[in-house]
């Protein structure tokens, strides 16, 4: 069973709350999330399994810890996912990268699939899917079903900003499914924008707006 699990670190606080302010600037809310998402891999791989290695250091022979496996991976979901990766490369550079592009079909209102491009080994990492939002939960719901049609089998998702609406419709359609959070807000409005959220995530880190 999946867990949910709300970030209370002062310092993912702290920069969630520069990132929800509207004069901040495409540039500082772009570094700002990345350093999010920095902090945020910190807490969200606290649970990676380890196995006993032995080495040598310049002394003697000894037992060291490392990370079991392929290791991880990171899956954005385009196109503000994006903005979470490089964040998580710094706390793992040796993660690979995968991409994962949605759009939402006009007439069915369901999530279509563009683009999918995973690392080859990846049914065998530890993946992490990224989006700065979870509103409806429809767009990450889709895409980690559509990893795990590809054979990605340990998913984690992660967001900075959620809607309860949003953590229910994901913990349904994906139980097995961990969930990081940076901060969960009130309720979506009618437009289906978190309330008080921040606005387009995607268009504040590209400037498209």
């Amino acid at each position: 069973m999946g867990k949910v699990l709300v970030m209370d670190h002062p310092l993912i606080q702290h920069k969630i709350g520069i990132i929800r302010r509207k004069e901040t600037s495409s540039k500082d809310f772009r570094e700002l999330v990345s350093e999010v998402a920095m902090f945020m891999a910190y807490e969200a791989t606290r649970n990676l399994k380890l196995t006993d290695v032995e080495i040598e250091t310049p002394i003697a022979k000894t037992t060291v810890r490392e990370l079991e496996g392929k290791k991880m991976a990171v899956v954005p979901i385009l196109r503000a996912g994006l903005g979470m990766v490089e964040g998580m490369l710094t706390m793992v550079p040796a993660a690979k990268v995968g991409h994962i592009g949605l759009y939402r079909d006009p007439e069915t209102l369901k999530p279509v699939e563009y683009y999918c491009k995973l690392p080859a080994d990846c049914g065998e990492r530890e993946v992490f899917v990224t989006d700065p939002m979870l509103a409806t939960g429809g767009s990450a719901a889709a895409a980690i079903t559509m990893l795990k049609e590809k054979g990605v089998k340990k998913i984690h998702f992660m967001c900075i900003i959620a809607a309860p609406e949003g953590v229910k419709a994901l913990t349904e359609a994906h139980p097995d499914v961990d969930i990081y959070i940076g901060a969960l807000d009130d309720h979506l409005n009618d437009h289906g924008y978190i309330v008080p959220g921040l606005g387009d995530a995607g268009d504040r880190i590209f400037g498209t707006k």
